[in-house]
């Protein structure tokens, strides 16, 4: 009798070698924002000392007593990162669940991508996403000065990274100066070009203003082929894992291709004192089209069944303006002000056509078309008064913010227009106490008061109102000039997703006769964490850490039963509300250092591993489980080498993680990928050009997905098929994209 294991080999090779030929006949919220931006240690740096130099770049070390883990682009830029997500890549406790080669909603510490918030230059970023997250496949690598991961949260901070946040520092005026262009080209393995160029500049005028302007635009192509083989239960009884009926195979070719258009800009003026009054603009605009052409073939003689071919148009544009300024008020009293706005649009149009002509796959016909329209508006008002003396600095502050959500989003429970109002007021009180160079502590309090209004077509207007105090203490002590210590306790939000508060009905969901009701009553998740880290500087600019977290959290949101559907006695009507509790932990180990002490000074090594784990009772089950999509591990590991006799470099990067399982009430989906290997090879000419080829993906990584899927005519049925184990339908996806060049000429001036 043959086993799964040998069926997924044995049935997938018969499968791909069948369908080959048919396949070829296809062909700056706010961290502080009006405080001084961070610089690097030593004087201003030039475009040359950035863009040309065979410098090897570790990751920062911060003196902030809560966790931060920093990285300049200068980490990543050997491997050309195209955007923010292909650099997270290379951070611990960052993980996707997304196709090969994409890297667009990151889930710290491997939880859901709403629990981790994303923040530009210290503001946060809305997106388009139903749970609050944000795609960081959209900012451009080029515009980065670096980024930071937030563990742990100062009352300075917004709060809402349960899991951590990142924070997207665009180029400074102040850090920079000199101008650099850029010109490349993508390259896939079946030979399509896709070209890139930027170019920035940063100057002075005068002796106390500096700006900054760029613009970047970048074309990308990512085509993947993906094949599903279906097992279906036998009339006899329940599917036999061990020995299932093969059913049907679907060969589908996917392309995502697009272009993305940025810019950013600064200008900063120096105030007497250490003050100073700055503007800041920000802006992406991505048109994208995703093509999905599948073809399904039944049984062991794989006959042609019909095909389905998706087209996706999408237009996303993302802007960000800001002023904020620091006046002194005397020689230890700073005033903070800052304003801001942040908006995001999307206009994506989805339109499926079903066919049944074996010989001629175009000839198809409009099935479904859909449409998703957004538009997101947040205002964000900033004031602070700062005061030192003596070992003390005391802020006291008030964020303010006023945002607007408002079209036709498809989540999960939603259809229809809708729109979503919230006004926040968040005063703070933050105490840093350092009494001496070995010890630090910062002691704070951040009350955020939440006013949110719901409404929708044709529905009662629902009002919300809630207040919640998060308290944060963070401890650094640093007994030598290598080492230090920290120790983080800080409390966390994580607000409803824009779906679950809909008050619209979704009718079929989750089963055929149920239905499910928004509730726009929901309270926000809550979340108390601990950190425990340890850091040693080595080899002179290396480092060594370790860091340990708990998270516990409360006020999980969870569909609960209302009793029976009004509309179908045979179903039921469901409602998310906040009945659950969770909680997660993981150590983060990473390291980043040149090998002088083995007598190569010339020679970087990275590499950083996590172990993660949780637990949270599964709403339909009532079993115990990990959080969806988590993996236990998490790897990366590289090198960078130095040849000075050529003036050149060359490096490569392994990363992977385990595997993972979700679970929804009608199927469970078991997800893994192959490890991950990029490299790189450059050659400096001067100090004015560097000319690198790259490339990702080597090792043809492929994703698999696992799907056990379960039958009935509503909820109750399908959950007692589930506990029988009476599997309805077993399906293996594998997935793979294969390798992706860029050839990069970087010029400094």
């Amino acid at each position: 009798m043959k086993t799964i294991a040998s069926l997924r080999l044995g049935v997938a090779s018969m499968v791909l070698a069948a369908s080959m030929p048919a396949l070829a006949q296809e062909a700056r919220g706010n961290t502080a924002p009006a405080e001084a931006p961070q610089e690097k240690a030593g004087e201003e740096e030039t475009a040359s000392d950035i863009i040309v130099t065979g410098t090897i770049a570790f990751r920062n070390r911060t003196t902030d007593p809560n966790p931060v883990l920093s990285y300049d682009l200068e980490y990543f830029q050997r491997f050309e990162p195209v955007s923010v997500g292909e650099m997270l890549k290379r951070v611990p406790g960052v993980t996707f669940t997304s196709d090969v080669l994409e890297y667009d909603q990151p889930q710290f510490r491997g939880l859901p991508g709403g629990y981790t918030q994303v923040l530009i230059n210290g503001r946060r970023a809305p997106g388009g996403e139903a749970d609050r997250s944000f795609f960081v496949d959209r900012i451009p690598a080029e515009l980065v000065e670096r980024i930071e991961i937030v563990r742990s949260p100062r009352a300075d901070q917004p709060s809402e990274g349960v899991a951590g946040s990142l924070n997207i520092v665009t180029k400074e005026a102040a850090t920079f100066n000199g101008g650099f262009a850029k010109l490349g080209t993508l390259i896939n393995k079946d030979g399509t070009f896709r070209p890139s160029v930027a170019g920035a500049y940063a100057g002075r005028i005068g002796e106390d203003t500096s700006y900054w302007a760029a613009l970047n635009y970048q074309e990308r192509r990512n085509p993947k082929k993906k094949l599903s083989l279906r097992f279906d239960d036998v009339a006899t009884g329940p599917l036999d894992e061990s020995n299932p009926v093969f059913n049907n195979t679907e060969i589908q070719d996917d392309t995502r291709d697009g272009s993305d258009l940025s810019g950013s800009a600064e200008i900063r003026h120096a105030l007497p004192g250490d003050g100073f009054v700055r503007l800041q603009g920000f802006f992406v605009d991505t048109d994208r089209n995703e093509f999905e052409r599948s073809v399904t073939y039944e049984g062991a003689d794989l006959d042609f069944d019909g095909v389905e071919v998706q087209n996706e148009e999408i237009s996303q544009q993302t802007y960000a303006l800001s002023a904020d300024t620091r006046i002194p008020l005397g020689e230890k009293l700073n005033l903070g002000l800052a304003a801001g706005w942040s908006g995001y649009r999307e206009d994506t149009a989805t339109t499926v056509f079903v066919g049944e002509n074996a010989d001629d796959f175009d000839d198809v016909e409009i099935d479904d078309e859909d449409r998703i329209r957004i538009k997101d508006d947040e205002f964000t008002g900033t004031g602070y008064l700062a005061l030192e003396q003596g070992i003390a600095k005391v802020k006291l502050g008030i964020d303010l913010l006023h945002k607007k959500r408002s079209g036709l989003n498809d989540g999960d429970f939603l259809s229809g227009e809708f729109a979503v109002k919230e006004k926040r007021y968040d005063p703070y009180a933050r105490l840093t106490l350092e009494p001496n160079s070995t010890l630090s502590a910062d002691l704070g309090l951040r009350y955020e008061i939440t006013r949110r209004t719901v409404s929708g077509e044709a529905v009662a207007t629902t009002r919300y109102k809630a207040e919640m105090l998060n308290p944060s203490a963070h401890l650094r002590y640093a007994p030598t000039a290598a080492d230090q210590f920290r120790l983080s306790i800080a409390r966390t939000v994580r607000r409803p997703s824009y779906d679950f508060i809909s008050p619209f009905q979704d009718e079929e969901s989750p089963g055929d006769d149920d239905a499910t009701r928004g509730n726009a009553a929901l309270r926000n998740e809550s979340a108390w964490g601990v950190d425990i880290g340890y850091e040693r500087r080595v080899a002179g600019n290396g480092i060594v850490g370790i860091n340990g977290f708990y998270r516990r959290i409360n006020n999980l949101i969870e569909l609960v039963s209302l009793g029976e559907n009004p509309d179908n006695p045979d179903g039921q009507l469901f409602t998310p509300q906040n009945i659950g509790r969770g909680k997660t932990w993981g150590v983060e180990i990473d390291a980043s250092t040149p090998l002088t002490f083995l007598n190569l000074p010339d020679t970087g090594v990275f590499a950083n591993y996590t172990y993660l784990d949780s637990e949270v009772t599964d709403p339909f089950t009532g079993e115990k489980r990990q959080f969806n999509n988590q993996p236990h591990h998490l790897y990366n590991a590289g090198f960078i080498q130095t040849v000075r006799s050529v003036n050149g470099s060359f490096g490569m990067t392994v990363s992977g993680r385990s595997k993972a399982q979700a679970s929804n009430f009608d199927q469970t989906v078991d997800l893994r990928y192959g490890a991950d290997l990029e490299a790189f090879v450059e050659k400096r000419f001067g100090k004015t050009f560097v000319l690198r080829f790259s490339a990702q993906d080597i090792l043809r990584r492929t994703k698999y997905e696992d799907f056990r899927k379960y039958d009935g005519n509503n909820y109750a049925e399908i959950l007692a098929n589930r506990q029988a184990g009476d599997v309805d339908e077993y399906e293996l996806e594998r997935e793979r994209a294969g390798p992706l060049y860029q050839i990069t000429l970087r010029a400094a001036f």
